[in-house]
């Protein structure tokens, strides 16, 4: 899924503190070769100021004159790119792409009640799946080209979801969240087209071992927009000022890890202490949890005695196990290792074949 919300929040924070309006592109549709897919989205301030990449920075800056008149009238536009033929050159940009984009910009401010960002953003820090539909063609004149249909708002919120509803949309937006993809939805007669808009959840990660080679993994994450815990058992390690990009740090016993934290909110966690007493109450926990990613740093020899003083329980651990951890890189420094972590657990987390090496 493109639609990451993350890069946009400083920029929206901002201008919102300041109420002052922005426009909000969506690629909704792309042919071809195209750096960003549908559901990639740009955030563009009054100004030109703009968070988020829908092509490698190319058509950022004509998006944002393009802005000013959809932020001044409120009026939705759709902006088409095409670079598969010698049009390209009337733009100047030698992109290469050969392929068209298809985006849509709209107007997020007071008017809207910053409709769409505000629903997705409070989704996002409530780590909760959602989706939003943005209707993309319309020949109906109630219904406008860049108007929001937005799920009911959640039991017990403050706010509410004060826009229209098309028959079959509710049910077509609790689809699309729980697929975490693009889909669309056509009313009767192809007189409208909806673009169903998931929110794409950052994977949370557990970094079990606060050492000074789990910082670079932290950064990384962090840079990934991940959602990272670290835990420890050491107090002069489980220091959060060691780690300003973790969302979490805890001072923990790892016999106690289970009740320190709730495993089940993660979707990988690494085992790291380099202490292996700690890292076998660490793996005895995950082995009854249901992490799909479990990585273990160190050599071969560590792994298999430590899954041997775990006996059958190690079993339950094995298929998800991951150790060494980390793909093959090359190099050995704390960075170099960390990159190699984090691209591992990202080819997971995007469905891609890990072929372990080894043993």
């Amino acid at each position: 899924m493109d639609s990451i919300l993350g890069p946009l929040l400083p920029l929206f924070d901002r201008e919102q503190a300041a109420g002052r309006s922005m426009a909000l592109g969506v690629l909704v549709q792309t042919v071809g070769s195209t750096y960003r897919k549908p559901g990639a989205m740009l955030l563009i301030a009054e100004g030109g100021e703009y968070a988020g990449l829908i092509s490698g920075g190319c058509l950022e800056g004509d998006l944002a004159e393009r802005a000013r008149t959809v932020i001044t009238t409120g009026r939705a536009s759709l902006v088409t790119y095409d670079l598969r033929n010698s049009d390209d050159l009337v733009w100047g940009l030698g992109l290469g792409c050969e392929g068209a984009m298809h985006i849509l910009l709209l107007r997020v401010g007071p008017q809207e009640q910053w409709q769409p960002l505000a629903h997705l953003a409070a989704a996002l820090a409530a780590h909760r799946p959602t989706a939003v539909g943005v209707v993309t063609e319309s020949r109906e004149e109630a219904l406008p080209v860049g108007a929001l249909i937005l799920p009911p708002a959640p039991e017990g919120s403050q706010t509410s979801n004060r826009c229209q509803t098309l028959d079959g949309s509710r049910a077509a937006l609790e689809a699309a969240a729980r697929a975490d993809s693009v889909g669309w939805l056509e009313g009767p007669g192809r007189r409208w087209k909806l673009l169903l808009l998931p929110l794409a959840l950052p994977p949370r990660l557990l970094l079990l071992g606060a050492g000074p080679d789990a910082l670079p993994v932290v950064e990384f994450g962090a840079r990934l927009h991940w959602r990272v815990t670290v835990v420890d058992h050491r107090p002069a390690y489980a220091v959060p000022s060691h780690f300003p990009g973790a969302e979490r740090v805890l001072l923990a016993r790892p016999d106690e890890i289970a009740q320190a934290v709730e495993l089940g909110r993660f979707d990988a966690a690494v085992v790291m202490s380099h202490h292996l007493p700690s890292d076998l109450e660490y793996l005895r926990a995950l082995g009854g949890s249901p992490v799909a990613y479990v990585g273990l740093l160190g050599p071969h020899a560590r792994r298999e005695k430590l899954l041997s003083e775990l006996g059958s329980e190690s079993q339950r651990l094995r298929p998800r196990l991951h150790a060494p951890v980390g793909l093959n890189l090359g190099g050995r420094t704390p960075e170099g290792i960390a990159l190699a972590i984090v691209a591992e657990i990202h080819a997971f987390m995007h469905g891609m074949q890990l072929t372990r090496s080894g043993p």
